[in-house]
Order: structure tokens, then sequence, then C-alpha cells
């Protein structure tokens, strides 16, 4: 096996202050690419304690990959750090100065002074191309590793890996075959019950399932080596065992349901209670719906502690009908408010008209509840798009009251 070690610096990165969203983003990549991630390491903006990680590092990994501190303040020391380690000095890249002054040339700006300390590089070193920053990376040999220094900034880092240092490693590898990733993202289930309906599900060699939950979806990935019989066919058993959980393959619901509104031109009408515009705000996440959502409104609604469920249900049911009003939209989609740890919504249509009220299994933070919600509404809206059930099964969410019935406005027209 490779052994790859990631080095991220910083002290925001150290302490906490800022997530690493480079370290699993890398780590998700490489493995993408038939490489795996075996060690991860976080050093603060000391220079020597950086020094003395990347030469440890060098004795026991065949890659080493350094990310941060290459910037142009006192605190960026990583390239100090890396000629401490090489014990060598560091000499500037005359190339790279004139790449960063026709980086400014073009903003029509004079490019600072304090930018030249971003072209010096440990002597040796192999200059990594930044197409994007006005930090460089670069490359250097030392003890049984090559080791490669990116920027901290993620659009700058994540270009890099994949156009610069990605080829490098694949010419290095040649053994190493890249993995097809098939991504179905669920809602309803939890890792468990997805563990346990998976059990029997035989991998093949070079075969792996990876999980990856962030409320409130669960997205299942199957890992193959090519994208054969064996591959679709194994998907189509994981597809069968998940059911009508799959709010999107391969994309997320928000880009599933962007995809359904455009090929069936459905328009929208919203009216938001308990998520308080969290709804509208994640369809226009996604530029090309924004078209497709022709009313929004959000209400701040009081619920009496005496208000039972039943009058919940109908004040939910009177929306509807007032979404079912509004010109040129077809479809309809109310959040009621929240009330005693439950919650109203509905969907209606020209034809048809959909509500149920649920209750939490367990206590989330005000956001979460939010969040939850608009998916339960937006997970109602794919599954008309669909075709399917409409009322799915949440293990998280208790099902107290559903209804399906003809809108009451086309009974009185008949």
């Amino acid at each position: 096996m490779i052994e790859i070690t990631m080095i991220s610096t910083g002290e925001e990165v150290l302490l906490g202050d800022i997530t690493d969203t480079n370290a699993a983003w890398l780590s998700r990549y490489l493995f993408e690419q038939g490489l795996t991630m075996t060690r991860r390491v976080t050093v603060g903006d000391h220079c020597e304690r950086l020094a003395k990680e990347i030469e440890s590092c060098s004795l026991n990994s065949d890659i080493v990959i350094v990310n941060g501190g290459l910037g142009p303040t006192s605190d960026d020391l990583t390239a100090v750090a890396a000629a401490m380690a090489a014990n060598v000095g560091l000499e500037q890249s005359d190339h790279w100065v004139a790449e960063m002054k026709a980086k400014y040339e073009k903003l029509n700006r004079e490019m600072p002074a304090a930018n030249l300390k971003q072209a010096m590089l440990p002597e040796g070193a192999e200059l990594i191309d930044n197409p994007v920053g006005t930090a460089c990376g670069f490359a250097i040999k030392l003890n049984r590793s090559w080791i490669f220094f990116t920027p901290g900034v993620p659009s700058e880092f994540k270009i890099m890996v994949k156009d610069q240092i990605l080829p490098r490693l694949q010419a290095k590898y040649p053994a190493n075959q890249s993995l097809h990733c098939f991504r179905l993202f669920t809602y309803g289930l939890s890792e468990s019950s997805i563990s346990d309906a998976f059990q029997h599900l035989t991998l093949p060699q070079g075969y792996e399932i990876g999980y990856r939950s962030s409320l409130p979806f669960i997205e299942v990935k199957l890992f193959a080596p090519e994208q054969g019989n064996t591959a679709l066919t194994l998907l189509a058993e994981m597809e069968t065992l998940l059911g009508d959980n799959i709010v999107g393959k391969q994309v997320g619901l928000i880009d599933n349901l962007a995809s359904m509104l455009i090929q069936y031109n459905k328009k929208l009408a919203i009216v938001e209670q308990s998520t308080g515009g969290f709804v509208v705000n994640w369809l226009n996440q996604q530029p090309a719906l924004s078209e497709y959502v022709v009313s929004a409104s959000v209400q701040n609604t009081v619920v009496d502690t005496k208000t039972d469920m039943d009058a919940l249900v109908k004040a939910a049911s009177d929306q509807l009908q007032r979404l079912s009003l509004i010109p040129n939209s077809q479809i309809g989609l109310f959040s009621g408010a929240l009330h005693d740890g439950a919650v109203t919504v509905g969907l209606i249509t020209d034809e048809e008209k959909w509500i149920q009220h649920v209750q939490f299994k367990r206590v989330y933070s005000h956001d979460d509840q939010r969040w939850v919600i608009a998916t339960v509404l937006l997970d109602m809206l794919r599954r008309y798009l669909q075709g399917v059930a409409i009322f799915g099964h949440y293990e998280s969410l208790n099902r107290l009251f559903e209804n399906h019935s003809l809108k009451l406005m086309n009974l009185q027209k008949r």
C-alpha cells in the first residue's frame, strides 16, 4: 500500500476556528482515484514544529501533502519550514515573480512587495503552478517521500491537486486503478438500517460501500473499479433495497427537483410557517429553479397551546386551497406552525391534495428542525413528481395523521 500523509497547517485549523474541509475532500478524492490517505496531522503556525513534522513524515510516508501557510504574511511559514526540514536555503523563483506580476497587471493593480515572499522556495524545489491565486505550490524529495506543498484556499488547493499533483502520482504509481463512485442520496433511513438492509449483499473484490451522513440526508456510495455489468447489477440491488427513500441518484434532492420541475414545467407557490423561508431559500440555491417559484411567503403564526391536531390540519387544508388559486402555479406547498413537537405539511395540485401531521422522535436544534421539516415537504414534492407514494417512511418522525383527497374545487366543478 502507498503511504500517503496530509499535514494541515495553521492555528485556525488546529484550534478548530475553521473546519478543515480540504482534508475531508482530499481523502475522498484520492480514494476515488484508487489511492488512500493513511495518516493526517495538523500543525499550528510554528516553524520548527512544522519542520520536524515534515521530516518525520518523510521517513514514514511515500507521499506527503502539506496544505496551507504559503501566503504573504508573517504567519505563513511553510516554505521556511520545508527548507529547514530539507536542510537547504531559500531561493527566489523569478518565473513565479513574473507570473504574480502578470496576475496583478490583469487587475490593473501593482503587486505589493509582500507577495515576493510567495516566490521564495526551498533550493531545488519543483514549482507547481497555481492558475487561480498568487501562492504557487512546490514539491521536494526528502528521505523516502515526495512532498507536495499547496495553498490553503480550497478553490486553489482542489485545482492544483486535480491538475498538478494527481497526474504526477498517476505517473509514479501507474498500477493504481481509479474507482468509479456511484452516489445514492437518501432521506428517512438511518445508517444502521441501511447497513442492515445491505448485510446480505456480496461485494466483489475491489468494491466498497461508504456512507456520509449530513443532516437530513445519508449519502450511500458504491466504489467500483470499473463501470461494467457487475457494478450496475450491484447498484440496482442497492436501489431496490433503499426503495423510494432515494431522493437523488448521483445528485442531491435539490438538483433532482430542478431537473424534474424543468422537465415537467411545474411552477410552485409556497407558504412557510415553521420553516421560516428555508424551503424557498434552499430551492434558490439551484439557480435554474428561481423561475419555477412564482409565489413564496413566510408567516409567523403563534399557535394557542390549546390548539389540537384537527385544527392545525384544517388550517393547513385552508392554506393549501388558497395556494391552489395563485395564478400560473401548478403545485402548492405548505409548512404549518410547529406545535408540541409536531407540524403539518401539505402539497396540492390542480387535482389532488395531500396533508400529513408528523412529530419529531428526537430533540433537534431550531435550525435542524427547519431543515427536517423543509426536507419532508420537498420530499413530498419529489415523490409527487416521480409518481411514488407521497407519504414516505421516515425513521426519525412519527406520522400522526395523513390524508389524500381530490381537491375540493374540482369536486364542486363536477
